[in-house]
């Protein structure tokens, strides 16, 4: 009789989640093609739908801190640019709270980090940097074929090792040194980025820019020529292209 009288109970709630599966579903398709596109202030509203629609899920929470992350280029403000990366680190760290061995998860807190660090002062500037060091670390552990996990710990060495003599200087002064890098490692860690992901050009683009660091001008300017004719695939690549171009006419 108990039976009988929950089915009906039963039913209703299986049609309810599947109609919430399709919705979210919906919303999250909206919200990749915004991405796509580079829209992230659209993409930013629709992965924030689908985290009311289903909370707490680690894929949706990612997508929104790498919404905020990519809106940051969007904003002039210094303010702006620093509460933008706040809220990325603050959904990445939920993500990698509920998941915390995804590579992806892990490394967008790093991510995240380097982000801040552009908007800081040396000495916090600092800290975070050893943080994008040992998060980019953490997601090679998890996943040493991840290409951007790579990229991430070469653009950290190439930054590191290239920083001027002036800031170099002050750093050891006042901060007791800065953590060991170098190009050559930047150069090892950007191949092999290359070489697990060679269509994404911001892989190419830092390795061109490791390449000039280290000696090895010839190879870096075919390198950096190469990644401008490849087609874009992120918002950040525009970015990335501005780099490349500044470059080579230095090595010209």
């Amino acid at each position: 009789m108990h039976r009988a009288w929950l089915m009906p109970c039963f039913l209703a709630f299986t049609v309810t989640l599947s109609a919430g599966v399709a919705e979210v579903d919906n919303v999250l398709q909206q919200a990749l093609a915004a991405e796509g596109r580079g829209d992230s202030r659209t993409a930013l509203d629709l992965f924030k739908q689908a985290d009311v629609l289903w909370p707490n899920d680690a894929v949706i929470l990612q997508k929104i801190s790498k919404q905020y992350s990519d809106s940051i280029s969007d904003m002039a403000n210094p303010v702006a640019k620093r509460n933008l990366a706040t809220a990325a680190l603050k959904y990445a760290q939920r993500a990698v709270a509920l998941r915390p061995r995804n590579a992806v998860n892990v490394l967008s807190v790093g991510i995240c980090y380097g982000k801040l660090a552009e908007l800081s002062d040396t000495k916090t500037k600092l800290e975070y940097s050893r943080l994008v060091k040992q998060y980019a670390k953490q997601a090679l552990a998890l996943d040493p074929d991840y290409a951007f996990a790579h990229h991430v710990l070469g653009r950290w060495n190439y930054e590191i090792a290239t920083l001027s003599f002036g800031t170099r200087f002050v750093v050891r002064l006042v901060y007791g040194g800065l953590p060991t890098a170098s190009t050559a490692e930047a150069v090892q860690e950007l191949r092999r980025a290359v070489e697990l992901a060679p269509n994404v050009p911001a892989h190419r683009v830092e390795l061109g820019l490791a390449l000039a660091a280290n000696g090895e001008r010839d190879e870096a300017r075919q390198t950096l020529a190469f990644a401008l004719t490849m087609p874009k695939q992120e918002k950040y690549d525009d970015e990335e292209f501005a780099r490349a171009r500044a470059a080579l006419a230095k090595l010209r």
